[in-house]
């Protein structure tokens, strides 16, 4: 299975593909924005989308869902419940920037904690990671972490907008810092890294920041 991203929108999210290529199939996580060049990733690899992941229900990180289901309506979008007013209230919030958005239908399939995932030879364990958002979850597997916005190379997501809880975030990290540090972070924004390295390095992984007082 290769792993790789095209980073789309205003907010330079990562759009992660999962690519199968003995089975043909990709999964698409948090298709953010940009559709119609996310169809075109797809069509590029001569593959079928098999399923659209999503970590949390921002509107930097559903963008292009609506899109790509209007391509592919059959495909299963899987997300987490808690996530549903995130969904509701995205094209308002994303009215506020002055973005184009086209909202997407709920979503298909229910995430929840310890949910199995398998896809390409690989099994996804569905972690529930609150914080950065009530519905938030990462795709874990053995070597892999797609993270959405808990954890990025040398910092960590907001806690300073609606529904975020800064104590939540804390315990996801702490969490997150349970892997092997091979283990390779594909963020929703930046860089890739790894549990190592930011068990070392990212303040809020050891210990010289925190995210609230006290």
């Amino acid at each position: 299975m290769r792993v790789h991203a095209l980073t789309v929108g205003a907010f330079q999210e990562n759009t992660w593909f999962l690519h199968d290529e003995s089975a043909r199939e990709v999964v698409v996580i948090d298709p953010g924005a940009e559709p119609r060049r996310l169809a075109a990733e797809i069509e590029r690899m001569d593959a079928r989308l098999s399923a659209i992941w999503i970590t949390h229900g921002h509107l930097d990180h559903i963008g292009g869902v609506a899109g790509l289901k209007t391509l592919w309506p059959e495909v299963p979008v899987y997300a987490h419940p808690l996530d549903a007013p995130l969904w509701e209230h995205a094209p308002r919030i994303a009215a506020g920037y002055g973005l184009p958005f086209e909202a997407p239908a709920p979503p298909d399939r229910a995430l929840a904690e310890g949910d199995i995932l398998e896809f390409g030879g690989e099994r996804f364990a569905v972690w529930h990671l609150p914080g950065h958002a009530p519905g938030h979850v990462a795709f874990v597997s053995e070597t892999l972490c797609f993270s959405g916005d808990v954890l990025f190379a040398g910092s960590v997501g907001r806690v300073d907008l609606p529904l975020c809880d800064a104590a939540a975030l804390e315990r996801s990290l702490e969490r997150l810092l349970t892997l092997e540090d091979g283990v390779i972070v594909h963020p929703g924004h930046g860089p890739r890294t790894t549990i190592g390295q930011e068990r070392v390095s990212n303040p809020f992984m050891n210990g010289t920041a925190r995210l609230r007082k006290g």
